[in-house]
């Protein structure tokens, strides 16, 4: 069974992180020029949020033109729904689903371990499924021949 722990293993360790105290622009700015859907926002090297640009737009939506200058702990999630490395793929896809989660923080107790998207998700199911469709391959070609019934 597939785990977040290998998914991170394979996804690589880097975290991009942000402060409760920086401003939503400054915020956009990074994850645009850094080519991310999410910051981790911390503080006191605690997960105090998540910040999507689902927070984004719909602060920029309710708040029209008046949008600059809030801070990022205005509009993060300050609830994020967290897996641990030990969790199953099967469950970060039914609570992906069900939160209508893009992105999850990993956490080993209080150590933020990397994020798990919904895109690494899906690379990750479908690198699982085509090993499977090798490995079943693999041993339909190697079927032992019923020659001994056939003599």
């Amino acid at each position: 069974m597939l785990k977040v722990s290998e998914i991170l293993r394979v996804k690589g360790d880097t975290l991009y992180t942000g402060t409760p105290d920086m401003t939503v622009e400054k915020a956009v700015q990074s994850m645009s020029e850094l080519d991310i859907g999410s910051l981790v926002i911390m503080e006191h090297g605690q997960l105090v949020g998540m910040l999507t640009f689902r927070e984004i737009i719909r602060h920029w939506h309710a708040q029209g033109n008046k949008a600059q200058g809030f801070t990022v702990r205005s509009i993060m999630d300050d609830a994020p729904v967290s897996v641990t490395p030990n969790t199953s793929a099967d469950e970060v896809q039914r609570l992906m689903l069900n939160n209508h989660a893009r992105y999850m923080p990993v956490m080993d107790g209080p150590v933020l371990m990397g994020v798990i998207s919904f895109f690494d998700m899906a690379r990750a199911i479908v690198h699982a499924q085509q090993f499977e469709n090798n490995m079943l391959k693999a041993y339909i070609r190697d079927w032992p021949t019923d020659s001994a019934s056939a003599s």
